[in-house]
């Protein structure tokens, strides 16, 4: 994976970083925490190929249309059927109709803003565009939301391997733990918010 990964930023530069980044929207065991450390890292090793702030635009790009591709589904052929295609053939993109149900629940329980922080959450950032097209989020509020995710998530991680240098893989390393205690802490804010909105119930 690390050899692919590094082949296309070597061969073809912001447009091979704009696909890598496109394709992880698609194929969640390729990590964007890999893909751009490394292409920060190489921006710093070899200033005379890619310009930093370059890098950054094309996996910006990339990360966002790769968002679409999972908007337009949730949009045109709705949750049920997207969920039992999900769980015949979505083993080869390591998705299943309970990520979806994930996804769903975090974007009914924040709104429009969960593109904006589902962007930021590994687990949830590629699939939060499903339930932004089940719930037929317009269009323009879904990009400029992604588009905000997306800058903040791809920047830190770009910054994170320019300032680490030959270190880039320690991003991954790192950010693997803490992306697993995001989530046990938004199960258990979850759980909190079921508990509170019972109580509230029964005193009515």
């Amino acid at each position: 994976m690390l050899e692919w990964i590094t082949n296309t930023i070597n061969s073809l530069g912001y447009i091979g970083i704009a696909m890598l980044m496109f394709l992880e929207n698609l194929f969640p065991p390729i990590p964007s925490e890999l893909i751009m450390p490394l292409a920060g890292f190489t921006a710093r090793a070899t200033p005379e190929k890619l310009n930093v702030f370059g890098v950054f635009l094309a996996g910006l790009v990339g990360s966002t249309l790769g968002a679409l591709v999972w908007y337009y589904p949730g949009k045109f052929v709705g949750e049920r059927r997207l969920k039992d295609w999900a769980d015949k053939y979505g083993k080869w993109l390591s998705v299943s109709s309970k990520d979806i149900d994930k996804a769903k629940r975090w974007f009914d329980r924040q709104g429009s803003r969960a593109v904006l922080i589902g962007r930021l959450v590994p687990g949830i950032r590629t699939l939060i565009s499903v339930p932004a097209g089940i719930s037929s989020m317009h269009l323009v509020p879904f990009l400029f939301y992604t588009t905000l995710g997306s800058a903040a998530w791809v920047g830190l991680l770009t910054y994170s391997g320019y300032a680490l240098g030959s270190q880039y893989e320690l991003v991954d390393k790192y950010l693997a733990p803490v992306s697993k205690i995001v989530i046990v802490t938004l199960v258990i804010a979850f759980v909190v918010w079921v508990v509170k909105r019972k109580q509230q119930n029964k005193r009515r």
